[in-house]
């Protein structure tokens, strides 16, 4: 299964709007039933990759969740041609790491619950935010790397020496830098700054 953010990001009021994309109908009914229960909207589901290609465009949903193995196309590859390639999958090591190479950005093996698809989901939603909050900041590849060390060193840190989550991390990192108006960038360097001081 692959998990998509897609570009037009969904709003805190409002529901999350999923296509789902599952060959085998009994685990594509029970994913709709179980994604609509925690309060997704689900949008479309379709039994092959093409297809999901094809309602992604058109539905243009905010997450897409594609089983690996489809006929016709499998998610991997369907997930590669679904609007930027950020993605979040399910699978054994070797299909995780394809789908890492494709943008992937968390996993859930199957058979899976409630308690493993939404954590799964909202990781990805979480780090396609992380994601876009970069990418908008800064223009070019060379920046946006340095960037996003610099960032997911300072989140390291943070975590490390105040007890934050990942995400509290990352919040407490963006809201700095609107309040002292700066870029994440130097917030986050200032952070490394400041342990390496400690340390010396």
């Amino acid at each position: 299964m692959v998990v998509k953010k897609t570009d037009s990001a969904a709003s805190s009021d409002k529901r999350p709007r999923v296509l789902v994309a599952e060959d085998e109908a009994l685990i594509r009914l029970d994913l709709v039933e179980l994604l609509t229960e925690q309060g997704y909207e689900v949008v479309g589901q379709v039994g092959d990759g093409k297809a999901a290609v094809e309602q992604a465009r058109e539905l243009e949903p905010d997450v897409v969740v594609l089983d690996v193995n489809m006929p016709v196309m499998d998610g991997i590859a369907a997930a590669e041609q679904i609007a930027g390639d950020r993605i979040t999958a399910f699978s054994q090591r070797e299909l995780v790491e394809k789908a890492r190479e494709a943008g992937a950005m968390a996993y859930v093996v199957k058979p899976f619950d409630a308690s493993d698809v939404v954590p799964a989901i909202e990781i990805a939603l979480a780090r396609f935010a992380e994601i876009v909050a970069l990418d908008d900041e800064v223009a070019t590849l060379e920046e946006r790397l340095a960037s996003r060390k610099a960032v997911d060193q300072a989140k390291g840190i943070l975590q490390e020496t105040l007890g934050m989550t990942e995400p509290e991390a990352f919040r407490w990192i963006q809201k700095t830098a609107m309040d002292l108006r700066k870029p994440m960038r130097e917030v986050a360097e200032g952070v490394v700054d400041h342990k390496k001081a400690r340390k010396s």
